[in-house]
């Protein structure tokens, strides 16, 4: 992204931005719990551009190792690839974790009504937890804008939209952007839905200007556990407690690492 999180330290620059209109637990086992398809990408010369992984539909760079290496902004390639990793983990039908480039158009179409086709293949009336990344970017034409990451889940048996904003609700804004759309599919195209919107005043704080990506991913993995557990144990409270317990400074600090080594573990997987 091109420019700075507020009161952070700088981002990598990106080369590769995002295609808006035709996108579509603890320690996590490098091994997933169903075979992907794994890649890697082998060039001749080293760049910022050099692609070095493909999981699933993703294609991570050389470039995003170095973000994951340094105190820097996630982009959205590294957040739809772990969002991607979590859907191999957690397999259940009920939950869905939408890519960044597909949240983003969802809430900046300017043909709401044309959406329906686009949304359609994501089966959100089917869904009992959806979970949506939120950036603040304004500009549609600019790619990798933004600088601030946030989530917006929804619940359908509670019948809520939750904001989670690592930044005091920073995102608020564009997060309800999102909801205002989104309630008029996730029912279905035929059946606008009455879901409230809420902004979490629990969700845990980010310490510095940079780590509100991995905030996202924190707290969507902690979700997806949550949602695993409650349905083993008919558990209806919602997902609050787990994320306050899970998603604190340290565990996002050692989630880079994390994420780092699972990108280099798979690479290495994929050439034996």
């Amino acid at each position: 992204m091109a420019s700075f999180e507020r009161a952070g330290r700088g981002r990598k620059p990106q080369s590769e931005g995002r295609n808006w209109v035709l996108c579509r637990r603890r320690h996590f086992p490098v091994t997933p719990r169903r075979p992907v398809s794994v890649k890697i990408h082998i060039m001749g010369k080293s760049s910022g551009d050099e692609k070095i992984l493909s999981y699933k539909d993703v294609v991570l760079r050389r470039s995003d190792l170095d973000i994951l290496s340094g105190p820097y902004f996630l982009n959205d390639r590294i957040i739809e690839f772990y969002f991607s990793y979590l859907s191999s983990c957690y397999p259940s039908p009920d939950i869905l974790l939408v890519p960044p480039s597909i949240a983003f158009w969802i809430a900046n179409c300017p043909d709401v009504e044309g959406l329906k086709d686009f949304v359609e293949p994501l089966d959100l009336p089917g869904k009992k937890v959806v979970i949506f990344p939120v950036n603040d970017n304004e500009n549609v034409g600019l790619a990798d804008g933004g600088s601030h990451w946030s989530l917006l889940v929804f619940e359908r048996d509670a019948g809520v939209f939750v904001h989670h904003d690592s930044s005091r609700g920073m995102n608020s804004r564009y997060a309800r952007q999102l909801y205002e759309v989104l309630v008029r599919f996730i029912n279905g195209s035929n059946s606008a839905s009455d879901a409230k919107f809420i902004q979490c005043s629990s969700s845990p704080q980010q310490l510095n200007g940079y780590d509100c990506g991995l905030y996202v991913i924190a707290t969507a993995r902690a979700i997806c556990c949550w949602h695993e557990t409650a349905q083993l144990s008919n558990n209806k409270d919602l997902w609050f407690s787990s994320v306050e317990e899970q998603v604190t400074p340290p565990a996002v600090t050692k989630l880079r690492k994390e994420i780092l080594q699972l990108v280099k573990d798979l690479m290495t997987a994929s050439v034996k």
